[in-house]
């Protein structure tokens, strides 16, 4: 009878584990030598710190502070003018680590820029992987309420975004990834982030605001940059 009393307390222990949020306490550091450094571009009208949570728990699960790179950007500017910042701190994370090629994870508009990034400026193959978190690759109607140049991108059926998306919405040999929440409440419609040619994915009811937070999310997103 006791191992099969151990086996259901640890599976009571991992139940209640996902429950909360926190990870299972079966399940060792995933890092390893061939994982990829990790670039993370935040949206409109926030900053690197957006990024705390996540890198927190990149770094729980064994990536070393130098394998995760967030900054921060004007948000008011154009996409394409942020998409040259985002190759300098490819650059940048490359040169630290001596890695051959990063990972990018973006929030909302951040997508954007880096997508730019992807599509025009990235040809020499540095990134693995992509990940959209709530970005509005076709635009948002949250974006007619400001008037900034990169707000103008971001609404629907605007120049930037027939430009971005036209020719194939995920060009180039790099692996792309979305995760859209029904309830997101600022990516109108939330359909707006998938991309043809990309592993999309549903989330549960998490809000825009948290989509970068929220712990199931995390999982799946590590899971992909790290396969």
């Amino acid at each position: 009878m006791k191992p099969l009393m151990s086996r259901w307390l640890l599976a009571l222990t991992v139940a209640a584990a996902t429950l909360v949020g926190l990870p299972s306490p079966a399940r060792a550091a995933v890092f390893t030598p061939s994982s990829n450094p990790i670039l993370f571009v935040h949206g409109w009208n926030s900053s690197a710190s957006t990024w705390n949570t996540m890198i927190s728990r990149f770094q729980a699960d064994g990536w070393p502070s130098s394998h995760l790179r967030a900054f921060s950007y004007n948000t008011s500017q154009s996409n394409a003018t942020t998409a040259q910042q985002v190759s300098q701190e490819v650059d940048k994370l490359l040169a630290a680590t001596g890695a051959t090629e990063v990972d990018i994870i973006t929030h909302s508009m951040g997508a954007l820029s880096s997508r730019y990034y992807l599509k025009n400026l990235a040809s020499s193959g540095k990134v693995d992987r992509w990940v959209s978190l709530g970005g509005p690759n076709h635009g948002t109607s949250s974006a007619n309420t400001c008037s900034s140049t990169a707000c103008v991108e971001m609404r629907i059926g605007s120049t930037f975004l027939a430009t971005l998306n036209a020719g194939g919405e995920t060009p180039g040999a790099f692996v792309y990834g979305t995760w859209r929440s029904p309830c997101d409440g600022v990516i109108n419609p939330v359909d707006s982030t998938i991309l043809s040619g990309a592993t999309n994915t549903q989330t549960a009811c998490v809000l825009h605001t948290n989509l970068q937070n929220d712990a199931t999310i995390y999982g799946q997103v590590r899971n992909f940059v790290n396969p």
